[in-house]
């Protein structure tokens, strides 16, 4: 098979390309073009710390005209730009099929040959190995048999073995030399082709003007991904998730026939959403501090002071707990619309200043956050029971509490309001963490804490900034976990083991400076999901404990061998 030049790039050097790119070009300069630069000098003007208001005032609106005029002429260039772009995209598609096509045929030929070439090679290499250790044995056997002196036959003996394991040294590296110009030879077929496909996505966008349409950039991205997927790779980043899926594809198969009936149905699903709901405030909390290095030990707590502090203000009537030994307080002489707003805004301020206490002693001092959290959990646990006598808040007040903690009949079935709010908190989560200077201070403290503090960083601000964050999602959670159970001192135990947990098989790394706010919430889904799935199969609580316990050990390993790897 002919070889073709692969230096030379089909669609750079396609004239009827190039002439229908420099078209656009023209079209564009004194528009689209125009447009961006005047945008740019307009922000330039703006944080000139040197001019006076005036002179700014008179350069801003001298770019503002010129940046109408360039909108007018962008306009009036749209219609002829479109039907350029239309056509210069079709000419790079059907030359992209061509050439693929061509480079695809071309490149598996060679794949072909290689793994020919590879195979005959190991072949060869087995059978002279295999000779080469029957002649050291028959060479030395010669020498052994026809030696009578014990301590020469041991040396003898001695020397045969360091031929033969010199042997298997050369086997093993002969081996390991075939393989690697196999993968040399194929790795450089799938470049070849993927480059392709990269120069026609570098052309696509050149046409439209720096951009890529929707499904083109979905199709590099599913090109990207066949290109860089490695298998060993795929099932050290996804393994526990594929165990996971497959334990939760075995419960849906064995629940009818342990007769619990079906387990994949719409209320179930809800129902599951709805238990995670809450959990996501936790785990969007204590991300934010694993992803730092550390942790909080202190969610459970902060789930019973922000719950209980809501049930209180709430409750309909006078309250059943006497705090600290005084009358029962009634709130019921505040409108219940405005004790909705504080009982809010009480939670989150006292989980707050709990967690920013935690924060304070991290920052500061450097101590470790398994301490202040250890610290702050203790001391939230005795303050409630010591408050309250281990009493429960009681219900809340039946006219608010299906009004925000209910659920919305959409015909058959209750839509949960919780999971709106779970999903606002992963929105807000997720613009903090990757929309934010903050976000992306976050990371860079987590991954190296001196190497961010020299690059002009405020590690103790960026610390405490985590915190407070943390303790702000703490507080919206216990608010509306008021909603789902009756609070007290006990409330949220053990809670803030299912939140780290959750974020580890998230894949937020202990390490610090990894992570995403969508493994955080995968992470919640997969543990409250579990819990269900074990109680609907009817299997024992402490059972339940046994399938975590081997999930979260398997999640650390995995994180603990990925980061060795990178290492």
């Amino acid at each position: 098979m002919e070889e073709k030049n692969l230096d030379k790039h089909f669609l750079f050097d396609n004239n009827e390309i190039q002439n229908l790119e420099s078209k656009l070009v023209e079209l564009r300069l004194n528009g689209q073009t125009k447009i961006s630069q005047l945008k740019d000098e307009i922000d330039i003007v703006k944080t000139n710390k040197f001019s006076d208001k005036n002179q700014k005032r008179e350069e801003i609106s001298s770019l503002k005209a010129q940046l109408a005029e360039a909108r007018n002429d962008k306009k009036a260039h749209s219609e002829e730009i479109k039907t350029t772009v239309k056509e210069a995209l079709k000419i790079t598609n059907d030359a992209f099929k061509t050439e693929y096509s061509s480079v695809k045929e071309e490149q598996d030929f060679v794949i072909k040959n290689a793994k020919a070439e590879y195979k005959a090679s190991v072949e060869q290499i087995k059978a002279d190995h295999k000779e080469k250790i029957a002649i050291i044995k028959s060479n030395f056997a010669e020498k052994i048999n026809s030696e009578t002196d014990a301590e020469k036959k041991k040396e003898i003996k001695a020397e045969r073995d360091y031929e033969l394991k010199s042997e298997k040294i050369s086997y093993s590296t002969a081996l390991y030399e075939a393989k690697r110009h196999f993968d040399g030879i194929h790795q450089g077929a799938k470049d070849t082709k993927f480059n392709v496909f990269q120069d026609t996505q570098t052309v696509r966008n050149r046409i439209r003007g720096g951009k890529n349409s929707i499904l083109e950039n979905f199709e590099f991205k599913a090109r990207n991904y066949v290109y860089s997927f490695v298998p060993s790779k795929f099932f050290l980043n996804n393994g526990l998730y594929l165990v996971i899926i497959a334990f939760f594809i075995i419960a849906v198969i064995m629940a009818p026939i342990m007769g619990k009936g079906q387990l994949l149905t719409l209320p179930n699903i809800l129902t599951i959403l709805e238990q995670s709901s809450t959990r996501m405030f936790y785990a969007l909390g204590v991300a934010g501090l694993i992803l730092l290095a550390g942790t909080d030990l202190s969610v459970g707590r902060m789930v019973a002071l922000g719950s209980l502090t809501t049930a209180v203000l709430l409750h309909d009537g006078a309250n059943i707990i006497k705090f600290f030994g005084m009358d029962p307080w009634n709130f019921n002489s505040i409108p219940i619309g405005v004790r909705v707003v504080i009982a809010l805004l009480l939670s989150c301020v006292l989980t707050t200043a709990f967690s920013c206490i935690a924060g304070f002693f991290t920052a500061k001092f450097k101590m470790h956050p398994f301490v202040t959290t250890l610290s702050t959990q203790l001391i939230i646990y005795g303050l409630l029971f010591y408050a309250t006598s281990g009493v429960s808040a009681g219900n809340i007040d039946s006219s608010i509490k299906d009004l925000i903690g209910g659920r919305i009949d959409m015909g058959g079935f209750g839509f949960p309001k919780l999971i709106f709010y779970a999903v606002i908190a992963i929105i807000a989560a997720w613009f903090i963490w990757n929309k934010t200077k903050f976000g992306k201070n976050m990371y860079a403290v987590g991954g190296n804490s001196e190497a961010a503090a020299v690059s002009g960083i405020n590690v103790f601000w960026v610390t405490m900034g985590v915190f407070i964050m943390a303790g702000i999602f703490y507080g919206c959670g216990s608010f509306l976990e008021a909603f789902r159970a009756n609070a007290s001192a006990g409330t949220g135990q053990g809670f803030e083991l299912d939140a780290i947990a959750a974020c580890v098989v998230g894949g937020i790394s202990f390490s610090g400076g990894i992570g995403k706010i969508k493994g955080a919430v995968i992470g919640v889904i997969i543990f409250t999901g579990l819990t269900y799935v074990l109680s609907f199969l009817g299997i024992d609580t402490n059972l339940q404990f046994v399938f975590k316990g081997v999930i979260i050990m398997a999640a650390v390993a995995l994180d603990s061998a990925k980061y060795l790897k990178k290492k």
